[in-house]
């Protein structure tokens, strides 16, 4: 945790300086949604030796354009994202875990979702007097777009609406997080289920065109122009892909008509089109990119909410996220990692924002990375200096593209005071340890410990095992919680505190 101020640094330039030297990168943030650290053709698990290992999933999905920037990049073998999509999504906002901003659970647009136990948590999501990221990159000159899931505030909320966290254009953001259809011959929703409708997509309506189509055109629109006028551009694609409904990409069928094990059916093969639907959305902007000329000059940061919700087998077991355990809303890693690329859009040795900040190309690093790192990322690739008072989580990444900075140890927290596929839990993990808290269950199976290092499935639970660690672990992440101001389930009118029996 790092506190830091937020100041955007006017200098006055002489006219031939300021021609010179370009004003700033241009930003895009790819998000996907439910996109699990599998969920590719791309290689992020690594040996021994820190190479890429390919699994068998990598060998069912589709996604050249995935292989194209991680050539071009780096990426991480373990990222870290929260087990649902709103805390996700405003820690990229805000720079800070779950456990501090307090949006802990997905937002349900309608209703209050706390559960039977959960806290009176920030369930309008982000409110008016948050610093927010786009905010911040509009102040210092860059046109904010936003495209496609927005997810940060329920209906009727200020968080609701994009335009009011900082961002200049909106495509179809708005309170839900999942729409009622992803066929544009059945008007996106509108008309059936109003509350899942995609809003503002209406020149499509009854048109033979996906969702995910529909949002990239519309994205790459708002980029041209945003050239033409000569802004710098921060680019938010968030697409709602791949969320249920898992509905097929027609285009793409025919490349997934042998399914892997424990896969259900027809809703397994709609997951594969809708992921390599994804990777076109994704080839479509780097290609626009390159034909505005402006590829050199942007940076790309890849990545997904939360961990997979693809349809193959159990929701705790080795399936979906295979070798990796578990899936989205679970506290195992197959619902927390997920995939993390930075690239230039198109790399350059002569580029001065590329010598500036270098990228290694086709590189693979483990040092743990998360969510809330997008937050001063960004702001440092912008050039915009940290000045005034704001409590960050998360940390510049930029040294650690290049490919050489040393590893460096630290923790990743996930709280989870709430219910759902696992319930009520927090996850904290430290260098190669992770420590899973149960906060409503009792004995040994309130506690699970795994040294991920040698136990990367977590099929040995070590907690009754490793005593000292165990302990070393709950004072680490008590000493997190209680810094982050963290909040509790509650039973019997009192929070429930984690505790060593």
């Amino acid at each position: 945790m790092k506190r830091i101020t937020l100041f955007i640094a006017i200098a006055t330039f002489i006219a031939p300086l300021a021609h010179a030297i370009q004003k700033r990168p241009n930003i895009v943030v790819f998000l996907v949604d439910d996109m699990g650290l599998m969920d590719t053709s791309v290689p992020f698990l690594t040996d021994t030796n820190g190479k890429p290992e390919r699994q068998p999933l990598n060998d069912f999905f589709r996604t050249p354009s995935m292989e194209r920037l991680a050539k071009q990049g780096i990426r991480f073998s373990d990222f870290y994202a929260m087990s649902v999509c709103s805390p996700t999504r405003v820690s990229i906002m805000t720079g800070q875990t779950s456990a501090r901003h307090h949006t802990t659970q997905f937002i349900n647009p309608e209703r209050d979702n706390r559960g039977g136990h959960g806290p009176d948590w920030q369930w309008k999501g982000i409110s008016k007097t948050d610093v927010t990221l786009p905010a911040l990159l509009r102040k210092a000159g860059y046109r904010t777009i936003h495209s496609g899931k927005a997810h940060f505030g329920p209906t009727g909320s200020f968080g609701a609406e994009p335009k009011n966290i900082g961002f200049d254009i909106n495509i179809a953001g708005c309170s839900f997080g999942r729409p009622a259809t992803y066929y544009g011959t059945a008007n996106f929703g509108n008309g059936e289920k109003k509350h899942e409708a995609i809003p503002g997509l209406e020149k499509y309506h009854g048109k033979d065109i996906y969702l995910t189509e529909a949002l990239t055109i519309e994205m790459n629109a708002a980029i041209s122009q945003s050239v033409k006028d000569k802004k710098p551009f921060f680019a938010y694609m968030s697409l709602y892909a791949v969320h249920s409904p898992f509905e097929a990409n027609p285009r793409y069928v025919d490349n997934y008509k042998t399914l892997p094990e424990g896969a259900e059916g027809e809703s397994a093969q709609a997951f594969g089109t809708m992921i390599e639907g994804m990777d076109t959305s994704l080839g479509d902007i780097l290609d626009h990119l390159d034909e505005l000329g402006v590829a050199e000059d942007t940076m790309v940061f890849f990545l997904g909410d939360n961990g997979t919700d693809a349809p193959f087998g159990p929701t705790h077991t080795i399936a979906c996220a295979a070798p990796l355990r578990g899936k989205k809303g679970t506290h195992y890693e197959g619902g927390l990692r997920v995939p993390f690329i930075a690239a230039w859009a198109k790399p350059d040795p002569s580029s001065a924002f590329q010598k500036r900040r270098p990228i290694a190309r086709g590189a693979i690093i483990s040092q743990l990375g998360a969510v809330y790192d997008l937050f001063p990322t960004v702001l440092s690739v912008a050039g915009i200096t940290p000045l005034d008072e704001h409590t960050v989580d998360g940390i510049d990444l930029s040294d650690f593209l290049t490919g050489e900075a040393r590893k460096r140890q630290r923790e990743f927290l996930m709280h989870f005071p709430h219910e759902h596929r696992s319930s009520y839990f927090t996850s904290y993990r430290r260098g190669e340890w992770k420590l899973v808290y149960h906060y409503m269950k009792s004995g040994g199976d309130r506690y699970e410990l795994f040294n991920l290092t040698q136990d990367r499935d977590e099929s040995n639970n070590l907690a009754s095992k490793q005593p000292e660690m165990l302990r070393e672990m709950m004072t680490a992440m008590n000493d997190s919680l209680e810094g982050a101001n963290a909040q509790y389930p509650i039973k019997d009118g009192k929070a429930l505190r984690p505790s060593l029996n």
